[in-house]
């Protein structure tokens, strides 16, 4: 009885161990999800505005740099409109016709604070345009706080892996002196590697495919979970929160693999002490 009760809290330190593990790497997962889809809904709002002395074509506006997908004209109405202040129709003909032309330049993918002052520069060095509004202290503002939080979760993802990496360690040390004696004794008797380390391999196994369960079932829930599609939904973020089949596949394997070298290392050590 005591046995199998020493048995079964090794099994659960284990699982808990490889379920930390998992809830830390899909928890990541979700977190690139998370900004991933954030970065293009950054990009969709992201422009500059360009002036220039004379028109200039979407065909000539891409090649002077990459990171430009799309230039649209601004109307002319509409700026002079904004800038009128009640003059007469005849002077705001006459404004419409001195105004520089405007363009609202999209790009591919949200810039870094470098890819922005190197595509300004890269504009301002064209004959027709003026001046070039980045809006660069707003954007810095929400790249620094983009990247922190990135770094924040990475961190955090870090800490958990090293602790959980420990805790296995110390099973390993346990599962050690537990089966040690065990395999000793089959040795003896002659039973091949593959026979003697058996046990240790379906456990293993076992103790792995509980904890992808475990955690299958966790973000299964969250996925369905009110309170959290709300709050991706209040940011404006629309994303997979758990891929059922491509996620569990990947988190079954990532546990498998984990329980697997840690019987290995297990072996390694019988022979070493042998």
């Amino acid at each position: 009885m005591v046995a199998f009760v020493k048995s079964i809290r090794n099994h659960i330190s284990l699982v808990l161990a490889l379920t930390s593990i998992l809830f830390s790497v899909q928890l990541y997962i979700l977190v690139e999800r998370s900004i991933s889809a954030y970065n293009v809904k950054l990009k969709n709002n992201y422009s500059m505005i360009v002036m220039s002395k004379k028109d200039i074509t979407q065909e000539e506006f891409l090649p002077i740099n990459k990171l430009i997908a799309k230039a649209t004209p601004i109307d002319a109405n509409e700026v002079a409109t904004r800038l009128s202040g009640g003059i007469k129709s005849i002077n705001l003909d006459l404004l419409k016709l001195s105004l520089p032309k405007f363009y609202k330049v999209t790009l591919s993918h949200y810039p870094t604070p470098a890819e922005i002052k190197s595509l300004k520069d890269t504009l301002l060095k064209h004959p027709y345009i003026t001046k070039v509004e980045d809006f660069s202290y707003s954007h810095d503002i929400v790249y620094k706080l983009l990247m922190l939080f990135k770094t924040v979760a990475a961190l955090f993802a870090g800490v958990i892996l090293l602790v959980t990496m420990l805790l296995i360690f110390k099973e390993l040390r346990i599962w050690q002196y537990q089966h040690n004696e065990r395999m000793s004794i089959m040795s003896l008797f002659g039973a091949p590697l593959w026979l003697r380390s058996a046990v240790l391999f379906r456990l293993a196994i076992v103790d792995a495919i509980i904890s992808s369960v475990i955690i299958v079932s966790i973000f299964t829930y969250l996925a369905q979970d009110k309170w959290v599609l709300n709050e991706l939904n209040g940011v404006g973020i629309n994303i997979v929160i758990f891929d059922f089949i491509n996620d569990s596949i990947f988190l079954g394997t990532l546990a498998v693999g984990i329980s697997m070298l840690l019987a290995v290392l297990i072996i390694i050590a019988h022979k070493e002490e042998v």
